[in-house]
């Protein structure tokens, strides 16, 4: 009996679409809305997530950072907290001692600026400018596509620079930017090499990685954040463990900063794996807000699927007293009337996953993921569409089931 029930609930409510297509298209547009956008955030969350990680595997699993001290949102330099305030700011001497420690492939001062780049009246957005040295691509990893790096004279402080790919074509088109001289900071660079950085790297909008210069040319060039931008970046050898990496490197700078037992650290040893946490909470609160704006399009489809399951039941109140007078149930009604509401909801999750797929598509294209929609989302936002139709359709269905078929068959 319920399979036969469902069959005629499937065959009725698809039937109403048919002779209602306006008032069905309105009904349901709201659940498609709902399904594409939980499945468009999805892939972009999931896209997210893939690049990060490739980006972090570019390193291998080896490479560490060390810092003054570690938030996962940006501390004002301008005003430091007093935990802040009394840790020392990262020295050259911290990645000499890091450097002693036979487990340590290499470790050096790296600084992080945000300028522009300018070259014969063209200027770039504002990008993220590294101050590092001839390992920088050991780390962040990526190709050099033409020139060189910085040889062991320049790495003292000489004004070179070796440009980003994407940032060389927007300052030079099809002119050789090696030997050119460039702008950044009120500072003349010249271009010694020109650099693909990895297709799989994440970049926040607006923090487009444009150069690398070397270590002492930043910090005399540039004004930077000693707590948010000086780190020292670090590699164990491939057989060291990150771990044990790290446990020597707090014994190391411990010693160095003469810290007696039981005293805090005064820096943070930053691995691979607490940044992808870092990375992961991020993005989980990112889909997780999404989600939830988009649950109010699934709600207003919702009441849409309710209200016209309402006026679907006035005008079928004979039709019900008749199915009445013939012997059906309140169960068989009730049955029906969730069964036609689940349908109309499950076209809606049908097209929200299609339109989610196509504009999966589009975001992996416009934001050169590598990863399109998960499976998940599809199968997520087949089950709520469901949902929702017999969560909504309760209502009107419970009306239907509790007609009295005499007053039912007297209605006009």
């Amino acid at each position: 009996m319920a399979l036969r029930n469902i069959d005629e609930g499937i065959g009725i409510a698809l039937g109403a679409l048919r002779t209602n297509k306006l008032r069905s298209a309105l009904t349901i547009l709201g659940v498609v809305i709902g399904v594409a956008t939980v499945m468009a955030m999805a892939s972009i969350v999931n896209g997210i997530r893939s690049q990060i990680f490739n980006a972090m595997n570019t390193a291998g699993p080896t490479a560490f950072y060390v810092v003054r001290y570690f938030s996962q949102t940006p501390v004002n330099p301008d005003n430091l907290p007093y935990e802040v305030r009394i840790r020392p700011v990262l020295r050259e001497e911290d990645a000499e001692a890091m450097r002693r420690i036979p487990d340590i492939q290499y470790a050096g001062m790296w600084v992080q600026v945000f300028q522009r780049i300018e070259y014969a009246g063209t200027r770039t957005q504002t990008l993220t400018i590294y101050g590092a040295d001839q390992h920088y691509m050991d780390i962040l990893g990526g190709t050099l596509l033409t020139g060189r790096f910085f040889s062991p004279s320049e790495l003292d402080g000489e004004p070179v620079m070796v440009l980003e790919e994407e940032t060389a074509e927007h300052l030079f088109g099809r002119i050789e930017p090696l030997g050119k001289s460039v702008r950044s900071g009120g500072v003349a660079f010249r271009v010694i090499g020109v650099y693909q950085r990895p297709a799989n790297i994440f970049e926040p909008p607006g923090q487009q990685i444009g150069a690398i210069v070397p270590f002492h040319a930043a910090k005399r060039s540039f004004r930077y954040d000693e707590t948010n931008g000086l780190f020292i970046s670090a590699k164990a050898w491939p057989r060291i463990s990150v771990s044990r990496a790290k446990d020597l490197t707090i014994a190391t700078l411990r010693r160095e900063r003469k810290l007696r037992p039981g005293m805090p650290n005064t820096f943070d040893v930053i691995t691979q794996d607490q940044i992808l946490d870092t990375i992961e909470s991020l993005t989980t609160a990112f889909f997780g807000v999404m989600v939830a704006l988009s649950s109010v399009a699934l709600l207003v489809g919702g009441i849409g699927v309710m209200a016209i399951m309402m006026v679907s039941v006035t005008d079928r109140t004979r039709e019900i007293g008749l199915r009445k007078a013939l012997g059906a149930t309140k169960q068989e009604i009730l049955w029906q009337f969730l069964v036609e509401a689940a349908t109309l909801t499950l076209m809606g999750g049908l097209l929200g996953i299609a339109v989610g797929l196509g504009l999966g598509q589009i975001l992996k294209r416009v934001l050169d993921l590598q990863s399109g929609v998960p499976l998940w989302s599809a199968v997520l936002a087949t089950v709520v569409s469901i949902l929702i139709g017999l969560v909504f359709g309760l209502l009107p269905a419970n009306r239907a089931a509790r007609m009295d078929p005499v007053e039912a068959l007297r209605h006009e």
